[in-house]
């Protein structure tokens, strides 16, 4: 009997899928988020960073099948939902990207807060239903608040957050002389005024700011260590951050991350929010409880506020909370075609 083209055909997937990967896609505040459900066997480890280390092995093919296209894109980005390490998490998560794995992400926690409760995954509380996951840059205490069983915003409470260099300069080839700040927020971020380096924050100049912005993060990565102070995994500057002028009024500032290789960052970065907040705390230009937004190349925003000060292993810092608000975009069931030449993917930028 003949079917309809628009008529699935499972016989035709069970002949020629060797691997079915399930997933939800998502995005916060344009920035996209592949979460992998199933299909894919989880990496070992005791430890959200043992498991890390381990998925940088033999399973990063799965990473390059689903961030690369043709099912992905250079900015692409996604998480593993693995078992969790502490008793105070629902879950935990591997971050992954273009370049390998992040040891924290703000887009992708306030998107999992949102799915957790759609989805059923934990008791939903009204009005705030809290969240615990875990990912490699410590425990996240996440949150969702709900509204007549749905998810209308959500958030979470940071690791703590620091900023070890201010106001440092760093010599960048074709740039010339650049101020920066770094700041922790669960990922290393260098922090540079575009005005000051006559650079336009706009969709327009995204190729100009992802040219500036990895040529800025070499340079600072060469010339000035980055130590976490109690993990060395964590010790690397994964991202640059462009802030300037916000287009709206009540928007404290504007931010564009250029991060992993070359990739940019539709939202605000939800880790490189905290982070920001660690350096105007440790300027003396934000009070605790002060809660400020920060908009994104899209537009949209972010809220940050900081929640009390902490000495973390002997360092000044802070512990930061951000919420914004995800979407769902699809729900896909990926295969792989074993004869497929392509089959763990490409780019092409």
């Amino acid at each position: 009997m003949s079917t309809f083209p628009h008529e699935a055909n499972n016989a035709l997937f069970d002949r020629v899928a060797a691997l079915r990967i399930s997933t939800i896609d998502t995005h916060t505040a344009g920035e996209p988020l592949r979460i992998i459900l199933g299909g894919a066997p989880l990496p070992d480890g005791a430890t959200m960073l043992e498991r890390r280390r381990n998925a940088q092995g033999e399973w990063d093919r799965f990473r390059r099948l689903l961030m690369f296209e043709p099912r992905g894109h250079a900015d692409m980005y996604g998480a593993l939902i693995v078992p969790p390490v502490s008793p105070d998490a629902l879950f935990g998560v591997l971050f992954m990207h273009n370049g390998g794995y992040s040891t924290g992400c703000g887009h992708a926690t306030i998107a999992l807060a949102k799915v957790a409760v759609e989805l059923g995954w934990t008791r939903t509380l009204e009005p705030v239903t809290p969240i615990g996951i875990d990912a490699p840059s410590g425990l996240l205490k996440a949150y969702a608040r709900v509204a007549h069983g749905h998810a209308t915003s959500s958030g979470f409470e940071n690791v703590p957050s620091f900023a070890p260099l201010i106001n440092q300069s760093v010599s960048v080839p074709g740039i010339g002389n650049v101020r920066f700040d770094l700041g922790y927020g669960g990922a290393f971020y260098a922090f540079v005024d575009a005005d000051v380096i006559r650079l336009e924050m706009t969709a327009a100049n995204a190729r100009q700011m992802v040219g500036a912005g990895m040529a800025i993060k070499q340079a600072v990565a060469a010339r000035f260590p980055v130590e976490h102070p109690e993990a060395p995994e964590l010790s690397f500057l994964y991202g640059m951050i462009f802030t300037g002028k916000a287009k709206k009024a009540e928007v404290h500032s504007r931010h564009v991350c250029v991060f992993a290789d070359g990739a940019l960052d539709r939202s605000p970065t939800g880790t490189g929010v905290a982070a920001r907040l660690a350096i105007l705390r440790a300027k003396g230009e934000l009070d605790v409880g002060q809660a400020l937004a920060f908009e994104s190349i899209t537009g949209e925003c972010f809220m940050g506020r900081i929640l009390r000060d902490v000495v973390y292993l002997d360092l000044p810092a802070v512990v930061p909370e951000i919420e914004g608000t995800a979407y769902v975009t699809g729900r896909h069931e990926f295969i792989l075609e074993e004869c497929d030449p392509l089959a763990e993917g490409f780019l092409v930028r």
